[in-house]
């Protein structure tokens, strides 16, 4: 039992490396993304929804094995498997954080952000001390159901030969010709799960006083 849990322990350290690279990218490109959705150009407002329809509209299996695969196919040029899984999860959690945090935006009365013209401040100052405070509050249900899935969708890198933990969990349980390796992986997961819970229920709480 301890060599099982010490092999799947040096895959959850690439499962969270996967899932904080993901996390640290995708939430400030997804805040570029809504602001880019909500743009008055309709030229940069279409393609971005395209890109958004395109993203939710396809299955992530099918995203990694494009981001992988096309570059040679296209190109002749070889992608490294770790680049491929990171871009594949941040072009498609960006999407969806993208969403997430426009829904929050479009919230905000537009009053407040006229009162904020008239007293000198430019958009940038509108988005950073004005609106963003407020969406943080309104998006956190969300935007933690969507930190919980990533958790899980990291066991999708082994598509493309990742040995992240829930690869080496099914290797070991055909190994052993037993479950117990994927109960284990399946603890270790609610176990992130449940860290990642107590962390939005906190935070939750210290932001309350925009009630």
């Amino acid at each position: 039992m301890f060599n099982l849990c010490k092999i799947l322990f040096s895959g959850l350290g690439t499962t969270l490396v996967i899932f904080a690279i993901t996390l640290v990218l995708s939430i400030p490109l997804g805040i570029i993304v809504a602001i880019l959705r909500n743009s008055k150009n309709i030229i940069i407002s279409k393609i971005t929804a395209l890109y958004i329809l395109i993203i939710r509209g396809t299955p992530m299996v099918l995203q990694i094995i494009f981001v992988y695969f096309a570059p040679y196919y296209m190109f002749k040029l070889s992608m490294d498997r770790f680049i491929a899984i990171i871009i594949a999860f941040v072009v498609n959690y960006t999407a969806y954080f993208s969403e997430i945090f426009r829904s929050g935006i479009n919230s905000i009365p537009k009053g407040q952000t006229e009162a904020a013209y008239t007293l000198g401040l430019n958009k940038f100052q509108i988005y950073m001390y004005i609106i963003l405070p407020q969406v943080v509050k309104k998006i956190l249900p969300a935007t933690s159901n969507e930190v919980i899935s990533l958790v899980k969708t990291t066991s999708l890198a082994q598509i493309i030969g990742i040995s992240e933990m829930f690869s080496l969990a099914q290797k070991q349980a055909n190994y052993l010709f037993s479950i117990t390796p994927l109960l284990l992986a399946g603890a270790y997961y609610l176990v992130l799960v449940g860290i990642i819970s107590i962390i939005f229920n906190l935070t939750e709480k210290k932001l309350d006083y925009y009630n």
